[in-house]
């Protein structure tokens, strides 16, 4: 697809989306029905007078829906993207969306958006946005395997990572890439291949066969150290010719760390990370957490009161305990809780190192001397732990995620790969958490925490907080 067709098609596309959006706007307004709390059935709402101010917002919302699925990579190309993740990021795009337009109902008061409206907006959004996006995805991939809108692509390299590639796009015609096969200094991977691709040129005939071929793509899996003067050569001939160039992502070989480019002033880098909260995952994991905290803390209000009343009355020293902590890429911050010890607990811990009973650095003692007798009781329910939402508010943490350690225990560390728990803000709760908590060894702890990263998805957060609750309220590993 050339240059001005893609503005075209991104142009209609955008009109497209926020059309549907228009429309579940529609869907919800009709699906809702006559309601006795402010709803209007979409009779009333047709009839109602358009008033300046109501366009005006109007307008401005479809703005900024349109700057959404902009965010949330709505108009990159999704060629070769797996279904799931279209979906995913679809649906992330109209929940964004949603929420947005629920702090524009709370702050301009629009009488006819609903709690309920605004969940069958959400819904009739996801749908429809998703749902059109897998079937142009389907569209274009019948297109393709008849051989229409297809993309030739020339591999740079014939080594093993370049077989694979190679291979790759053969066993998936519904991408609609054709390889036309490889440039290399002589042909040394033909045995590796299940099918001949032929050896097109060598790297200086390179420059010639572009002129007299049709190629779209070139694919770099040269090895770095040794082919950079041809890389680097190469890449200023496809500039020259306007032709496409992806880069192997593998470069350095890294066994979790994923590749993906960014662009940073103008120029684009590749960059390479291993933890999954990032982009837009980590902007709606984000948005919950501060909507789940804020509800929680005005539920729990009167918890909070009644517990630091209790704590003013049963010991002498603050109601709050503040204590250094490492947070995610280990900048340091304070963490709230409340005082479950004596007021001198941190000066009393030198002492008791004898009596540690947790394996690894972390300091655990199940019947600690320095524990109040209040301080047991709002252990064993977890209450102590509810000024962390306040955490959570400043950025500090989250509500699930690895638990935020002590300067001294993290010092203790001797291994690397647990130091990737750092990667992304600490937690309230965990699996670590829902699993045993101090019943847990200090290693087991630790995979625990790395099986979170590696697994880590909106839904797993949904489980881990639903867990949390029934192993609160067992008390089970609480020390």
């Amino acid at each position: 697809m050339n240059t001005a067709k893609r503005r075209v098609y991104l142009a209609m596309l955008k009109v497209f989306n926020l059309g549907l959006m228009i429309g579940a706007f529609g869907i919800a307004t009709v699906l809702q029905g006559p309601q006795q709390d402010g709803g209007l059935p979409l009779s009333v709402f047709l009839s109602t007078r358009v008033k300046i101010i109501n366009f005006v917002t109007f307008c401005l919302i479809l703005l900024a829906w349109h700057g959404i699925l902009s965010l949330c990579g709505q108009y990159q190309s999704q060629r070769l993207a797996r279904r799931r993740s279209i979906v995913a990021g679809a649906t992330c795009a109209t929940t964004i969306a949603s929420l947005f337009l629920g702090v524009v109902v709370m702050v301009f008061r629009i009488s006819m958006v609903t709690p309920q409206f605004l969940f069958l907006f959400w819904i009739c959004a996801s749908i429809l946005v998703a749902g059109s996006r897998v079937l142009i995805r389907s569209f274009l991939e019948i297109v393709r395997v008849r051989g229409r809108n297809l993309r030739y692509i020339l591999i740079l390299g014939s080594n093993r990572r370049a077989a694979e590639f190679a291979r790759r796009l053969d066993a998936t015609p519904e991408w609609g890439y054709r390889v036309l096969g490889f440039v290399d200094r002589e042909w040394h991977g033909g045995a590796d291949l299940e099918k001949p691709y032929p050896l097109c040129c060598s790297f200086d005939d390179l420059s010639e066969y572009l002129r007299r071929n049709v190629v779209d793509e070139v694919a770099n899996y040269l090895p770095l150290r040794s082919f950079y003067e041809h890389s680097s050569r190469i890449a200023a001939l496809c500039e020259q010719h306007g032709i496409f160039m992806r880069f192997d992502p593998d470069i350095f070989d890294l066994k979790i760390a994923r590749a993906r480019a960014e662009e940073l002033d103008g120029r684009a880098h590749i960059t390479a990370h291993s933890s999954p909260l990032d982009g837009w995952p980590a902007l709606v994991k984000r948005i919950l957490d501060v909507t789940l905290s804020v509800a929680l803390l005005v539920v729990v209000a009167p918890v909070l009161v009644v517990v630091a009343l209790m704590i003013k009355l049963t010991s002498r020293g603050p109601i709050l305990f503040r204590q250094e902590r490492i947070g995610r890429n280990k900048r340091r911050f304070f963490i709230y809780k409340f005082r479950t010890m004596v007021p001198n607990a941190e000066k009393l811990l030198p002492a008791l190192e004898v009596l540690n009973e947790a394996g690894g650095p972390v300091f655990k003692i199940r019947n600690d001397p320095r524990t109040t007798p209040l301080g047991r009781l709002l252990r064993r329910a977890s209450l102590d732990e509810l000024p962390q939402l306040f955490n959570v508010l400043r950025g500090d943490m989250s509500l699930v995620g690895p638990r935020p350690l002590p300067v001294r225990d993290y010092e203790g560390f001797d291994q690397d790969w647990q130091r990737r728990r750092f990667s992304v803000r600490p937690g309230i709760t965990c699996l670590w958490q829902v699993n045993g908590r101090s019943n847990i060894g200090f290693d087991h702890w630790m995979r625990l925490d790395i099986q979170y990263l590696d697994e880590w998805s909106i839904w797993l957060d949904v489980k881990i907080l639903a867990r949390t609750i029934p192993a609160v309220l067992r008390g089970s590993g609480a020390a």
